[in-house]
């Protein structure tokens, strides 16, 4: 189906439509561009019906899933500002100056957004579990698995219980050997992959504590983390791993390293100061 055609067949279908997915083309046909940016659970929610039925909408426009029909959305207003592929409404007719100076304020902006949300209780919370753990185990998939690594990377300066996985294989096979003295600290921006809802299952399983960063507090993994801690930045179906999104994570990371380190501002600093020596040789 093109990618155009959404808004059409909506109109098309919308009285063969049941009375609960009827209630969602009502909010997308007036939110058009709002909508493109929400979750599966915030759209369930702000039409009021559960998500299974927001798929079940979705398909019955003839597309596979929630994340096919945003990305039809998206490139159903081709050339407007509302589908700009990149992040910060960057345009085609700006010079240099002005991309860079849109960009900082998006940056700017994500982080902003990611203070205002902060909740001083969930970092409390997420450092202890942090400080308690024997192993905390840094995850994600995709993009966000490299955000994991850099947690990873970023803690081991001043801990060293603190290990990135990013095959989805394998964070299986370690969480599966976790125990209740372990961790995991794992990284996703829509909170709504599948291979992560699994790996979250299998640590409330096991009793292994789990810290989930993302955007959408209301997601499903969301639901299955002991902890959330919710960043900033919108990001379209078309500007996934927007670095503004990532700086809005990578922020809340170095909340969450300080928060650590300033319990124990001697012992933190013995550690680093050990780590740079270790590295003084590598460097010319």
């Amino acid at each position: 189906m093109a990618y155009g055609d959404v808004f059409t067949r909506i109109n098309r279908e919308y009285y063969q439509l049941t009375g609960a997915e009827k209630k969602i083309a009502d909010y997308i046909l007036l939110q058009r561009q709002e909508c493109q940016f929400m979750s599966i659970s915030e759209m369930a929610e702000v039409a009021e019906v559960a998500e299974a039925t927001v798929s079940r909408f979705c398909r019955r426009l003839g597309y596979k899933g929630y994340s096919a029909f945003k990305l039809a959305v998206a490139g159903a207003g081709a050339g407007q500002r509302l589908t700009n592929p990149l992040y910060g409404e960057i345009d085609a007719e700006d010079n240099v100056g002005e991309m860079c100076r849109k960009l900082c304020a998006a940056d700017v902006d994500a982080i902003t957004q990611t203070l205002a949300m902060i909740d001083p209780a969930a970092v409390t919370a997420a450092a202890d579990m942090l400080v308690a753990a024997d192993r905390v185990l840094c995850m994600g998939l995709g993009g966000s698995a490299i955000l994991a690594k850099e947690a990873a990377h970023l803690f081991s300066t001043a801990m060293p219980n603190f290990y990135s996985v990013d095959d989805s294989h394998l964070q299986a096979i370690r969480a599966a050997l976790l125990s209740q003295r372990d961790a995991i600290l794992y990284f996703s921006y829509s909170g709504s992959t599948r291979d992560m809802v699994d790996l979250l299952k299998m640590a409330r399983e096991r009793g292994v504590g789990t810290i989930l960063i993302t955007r959408f507090p209301k997601s499903p993994g969301a639901a299955l983390a002991d902890i959330v801690l919710e960043c900033g930045a919108k990001e379209g179906p078309l500007q996934m791993g927007s670095v503004a999104a990532r700086m809005a994570q990578l922020y809340l990371t170095d909340v969450l390293f300080n928060e650590i380190c300033r319990r124990d501002m001697e012992g933190c600093r013995a550690r680093r100061r050990l780590v740079a020596d270790a590295l003084s040789d590598k460097h010319l």
